[in-house]
């Protein structure tokens, strides 16, 4: 009998799954495959390294028959994910994507770059708001109401381990993810992360309006 979609904790045979809803959705809420020679670059930056170093905040929208269709990845201390994703991440696949040897001319390359530079997740503007988060759902579970639940989840993990505050940099370009947020009780914070991008942050806590 088929269960109905709930959200759980990520286990580690989801790797797959989320690898692929990371890709289906990574160019501005829509599929990243005709825009990228490897689109498999982006798991490797956005998801990947965030189950690999931080499990435990990782929650995915089980689809009722054990298949992720929808993830919340989060790490409680920016700061300490940047170095650790130098030390204990990129080793384990700078080979595979190298760093661009100049200025990056294309999608991958501006991608590689990002896997190369996690130092730019270190920023000081973003300090009131130390850990961060990507969500993604398959377009077809999207305005159901589950990315409420994954937010929900997220926000209480952090918020019981003493984080204060979340952030989360997104393309200005994707505007259906930006209405979500807002409804989510994010807000703007003004930090230098790029021209194309927008950073937001909300409170842990007052989850009552989710």
């Amino acid at each position: 009998m088929t269960s109905p979609p709930s959200i759980r904790p990520y286990r580690r045979e989801d790797r797959p799954a989320l690898d692929d809803i990371c890709v289906r959705t990574a160019h501005n809420g829509r599929d990243s495959r005709p825009f990228y020679r490897d689109p498999s670059i982006l798991p490797a930056v956005f998801a990947a390294p965030y189950v690999h170093l931080e499990p435990g905040l990782a929650f995915v929208l089980d689809d009722g028959q054990g298949r992720a269709v929808g993830y919340i990845l989060g790490v409680a201390d920016t700061e300490r994910f940047a170095r650790e994703f130098r030390t204990e991440w990129l080793p384990l696949v700078a080979d595979r994507y190298p760093e661009p040897s100049g200025p990056p001319a294309a999608l991958d390359e501006e991608t590689a770059w990002l896997l190369h530079h996690p130092e730019r997740m270190s920023v000081p503007e973003l300090a009131a708001h130390p850990a961060h988060l990507h969500i993604d759902l398959l377009p077809d579970w999207q305005g159901l109401g589950h990315g409420r639940e994954l937010m929900r989840a997220l926000l209480e993990a952090l918020d019981d381990r003493g984080v204060p505050a979340v952030h989360l940099v997104m393309a200005k370009a994707n505007k259906p993810a930006r209405a979500f947020y807002d409804r989510m009780g994010f807000h703007e914070i003004e930090a230098r992360v790029g021209d194309s991008v927008t950073c937001l942050g909300r409170s842990t806590r007052d989850r009552g309006r989710l």
